[in-house]
């Protein structure tokens, strides 16, 4: 017998440990990026969306003026003991991409913020597809720091020696399976949107030790680390004498509709 997959991918299990961390840490989503994905999705009073991959209940939370039902899947227990606190009413159950444990033709849309890149990509379209009612849609968004800011740019240094995928790698991973036939989805469709990240100090350290490789170590390494990205937010002129940063992101939103 051919041994088993695992569940998620290794480097996933730090989310479970970091989960708070990345509650506090992590920036939510634009408000233009979610009433444009209400639209090209059809999502509204009525409708049903799944939020895959759903974390601590970030984009969750964003998806509440739209009016549609919502339910999220998340495989990290630690995520789900945080969500259930962060998005009190909404059900989280524990399944992932690839064996998403709903009906078939259970949902009008299924979105995966800032988690796509970690599913098993024609697996997870398959399974996507099964949940999705015919022209359902499936979105894909991704927060991604503004490299041109000094002090962003030397934190990624920081993460980047722990292996961390720039979001070119990241992409990588995922992209290739809509470029490809597909029985499942239509045509991919892109769209990206300004946005920032307010917070202090700490805000931006913690948003640094949830990510996933980074919540892997051990503790006495992570307190380094949290050093280095205090240093590096001191080390920026533009950062002196401010108790609030201000932090540039862009959004990049992707969506299909199942065939």
């Amino acid at each position: 017998m051919a041994p088993s997959l695992p569940r998620t991918h290794p480097d996933v299990r730090g989310f479970g440990r970091s989960a708070a961390a990345y509650e506090r840490g992590r920036p939510d989503y634009p408000a233009a990026a979610v009433r444009h994905l209400g639209r090209v999705l059809h999502l509204g009073p009525g409708t049903i969306v799944v939020d895959l991959g759903s974390g601590t209940g970030k984009f969750t939370r964003a998806l509440a003026p739209l009016g549609a039902t919502r339910l999220a899947v998340e495989p990290m227990a630690g995520m789900r003991r945080v969500f259930a606190t962060a998005v009190p009413g909404v059900p989280v159950v524990d399944g992932t991409a690839e064996s998403i444990p709903l009906p078939d033709g259970f949902a009008d849309a299924v979105v995966c913020a800032q988690s796509f890149h970690w599913f098993r990509p024609r697996r997870a379209m398959r399974e996507i597809a099964r949940v999705l009612r015919p022209g359902g849609g499936l979105a894909m968004l991704w927060n991604t720091r503004d490299e041109t800011t000094a002090w962003s740019h030397r934190i990624s240094r920081i993460v980047a020696r722990y292996r961390w995928m720039s979001p070119r790698s990241r992409d990588a991973r995922w992209q290739p399976a809509f470029s490809r036939p597909n029985p499942w989805f239509g045509p991919l469709h892109e769209r990206r949107f300004r946005h920032v990240q307010r917070g202090t100090v700490a805000t931006f350290v913690e948003r640094t030790l949830s990510v996933s490789v980074i919540a892997n170590l051990p503790p006495a390494r992570q307190r380094a680390v949290a050093d280095e990205v205090r240093a590096a937010i001191a080390s920026d002129p533009a950062n002196r004498g401010r108790r609030q940063l201000v932090l540039p992101y862009e959004t990049a939103v992707y969506w299909a509709h199942r065939r």
